[in-house]
């Protein structure tokens, strides 16, 4: 309520400001309408000549307005407060978006839901700004303007994976054991190795994701690349429709993501089940599982299969199957125990006579045992005498596959966790603050576009920097805030959800906004002559995405890397344009 009613204020205030009036003054030379200062009314103190210079001169000062009533202003400083004013109502539109898609997470789940809509209303107040910067007037007007979206796109992607990710590692940080970081710890402090953040498996194909979608900007850079003006319209083509198939899959995969990462989480409990069970049974062998040339020794597994039959009939039933599971310790990871006996069924039970009799049980054994040894790899501890330590090996090893998976089913959200009151009625909020989002967005893109240009030409800065640096600040800052919140709960599920929702947002600027940038290049036959930008963004992306996709630990150190890259991005940018002229 308080943020709706702030905004209303501002649209009243942004209403006034538009409506001052004046008294009209007469143009005609033989005029006898003077002004008058009120006080000597029978001395003429202005002569008609100085009244035409005066109001000539303001008809030369006086600036466009957007739509014919919005306020605009040529000061310097009356445009710092009209950014500050359309940049605040750009931050409310995202917040009512942001909100909306939550709201409709909750009712529709992930799927088509976190696969298409939320991805895309996340970009939609970059995606706005970067339409209207390049459609507004002539292709002359546009080629001007059109550095506002280029400098928009590349200040949301560099400010997220810099400002903003090296403050989640901040705020999100716990202490480190064994590279892994311990929930709601954080007895470290700002020790740079020994403290830091842990993500998911899946943020890390985020960011593999995220590396891959700059292709289309290295498309479209080609021709600058080999210094040719001929190929530059077919390369903006080329990459326009590989962005928008980019899009398409990448939706996609977000559809189908959930249902994968069930199956692979699915097939990290049953690796964790055939450890616990390899554990146990070397416990309770009477001798070694594997003999002195590392294999699997036969007769210490037919002994255990004998221990293992309680009825001596020469066969594991599903019941006795089970009964070996409950009596093995997981430490505290849950799994369905039915379930679990189903696959140990499924790869031992080769007749499907729904019982293992010995040869299968050996066989199975045995397989699980070369899996084991195949899965450590040769850095892990020898075998034979050593086989414990082998099977312990293996056994963390999948322990932490398992847990970087991110299994949720722990009960560690359940405080978040909660029945929908009123799906009928939430649905309804949602979509109205989707559209109310939208509306605000699509109103207020066009004059913040041009009080940025307003700005530039008032003060000198070119327009590229100031939404490099302003902009993100409106379009990112509900995500940001969001973002830096969650990471702050300190576990390494939230720090998984923060860390892949920042590469899924440069993910869709480098796709959905770039497709909407090309398009606009393409249709309108504008120049592209961004080679600086894209080389920020390519270095930037790259240096992340690399960097977060073969590692799931961060240790605190990394946020100076994130820090450096920011102001490392303006004074390249500048470096290259001004000083070495690049186009």
């Amino acid at each position: 309520m308080m943020r709706f009613r702030s905004l209303i204020s501002l649209l009243f205030l942004l209403f006034f400001t538009s409506s001052a009036y004046a008294r009209l003054v007469s143009l005609n030379p033989s005029s006898t309408d003077l002004i008058s200062d009120g006080v000597n009314s029978g001395e003429p103190l202005i002569n008609s000549r100085s009244i035409i210079k005066t109001v000539v001169s303001a008809e030369e000062e006086a600036c466009e307005q957007t739509y014919g009533f919005m306020p605009c202003t040529k000061t310097a400083l009356g445009n710092v407060f009209l950014i500050l004013v359309y940049g605040f109502l750009m931050f409310t539109a995202a917040t009512y978006l942001s909100a909306g898609s939550e709201l409709l997470l909750e009712i529709l789940g992930p799927g088509i839901v976190g696969g298409l809509f939320l991805p895309m209303l996340g970009a939609l107040p970059d995606a706005m700004l970067i339409m209207v910067s390049g459609l507004s007037g002539d292709a002359a007007t546009a080629q001007t303007q059109v550095s506002v979206g280029m400098g928009l796109l590349a200040g949301s992607t560099v400010m997220l994976l810099t400002v903003i990710w090296g403050t989640c590692t901040v705020v999100g940080k716990c202490d480190l054991r064994d590279s892994i970081a311990v929930n709601n710890q954080d007895t470290k402090g700002f020790h740079l190795k020994d403290s830091g953040v842990t993500v998911d498996v899946w943020t890390s194909y985020a960011a593999r994701i995220m590396a891959i979608s700059v292709i289309p900007f290295i498309i479209v850079q080609l021709p600058q690349m080999v210094d040719s003006t001929s190929g530059r319209h077919l390369a903006v083509l080329v990459a326009l429709i590989l962005s928008v198939l980019m899009l398409i899959s990448y939706c996609v995969y977000q559809v189908f993501q959930p249902w994968i990462q069930r199956r692979r989480l699915a097939f990290a409990k049953h690796k964790h089940v055939i450890s616990g069970i390899l554990r146990h049974l070397k416990q309770h062998a009477l001798g070694r599982l594997l003999d002195d040339e590392g294999q699997p020794d036969e007769h210490v597994i037919r002994r255990l299969f004998e221990t293992i039959d309680a009825n001596k009939d020469g066969h594991l039933s599903a019941a006795e199957l089970k009964a070996l599971i409950i009596g093995i310790s997981f430490e505290d990871i849950d799994f369905d125990k039915d379930d679990a006996v189903g696959k140990v069924l499924q790869d031992f039970d080769k007749t499907l006579d729904e019982q293992v009799d010995q040869e299968e049980f050996v066989r199975g054994i045995k397989r699980w045992l070369i899996q084991a040894m195949g899965a450590v790899g040769p850095s892990g501890p020898d075998a034979g005498p050593r086989t414990i330590k082998y099977l312990d090996h293996f056994h963390m090893q999948t322990k932490r596959e398992h847990a970087l998976l991110g299994d949720n089913e722990n009960g560690e959200n359940d405080e978040e966790s909660g029945e929908v009151a009123d799906p009928k009625w939430i649905t309804i909020k949602a979509a109205l603050l989707l559209l109310l989002g939208a509306a605000i967005a699509a109103a207020f893109a066009d004059p913040l576009v041009d009080t940025v240009n307003n700005f530039s030409a008032a003060t000198g800065i070119p327009s590229f920097f100031i939404s490099f640096i302003a902009l993100p600040l409106a379009t990112n800052s509900s995500e940001a805030v969001s973002a830096i919140i969650f990471a702050s709960r300190k576990k390494i599920r939230t720090a998984s959800l923060t860390f892949s929702e920042l590469c899924g947002g440069v993910t869709m600027n480098n796709i959905l906004c770039l497709s909407v940038f090309l398009a606009i290049v393409y249709l309108r036959g504008l120049t592209w002559n961004f080679s600086s930008e894209v080389l920020v963004i390519l270095i930037v992306c790259l240096v992340m995405g690399g960097f977060a996709s073969f590692r799931t630990t961060y240790p605190l150190w990394t946020c100076f890397i994130a820090y450096l890259l920011y102001p490392f991005s303006l004074g390249l940018v500048y470096i290259l344009d001004y000083w070495f002229g690049w186009s």
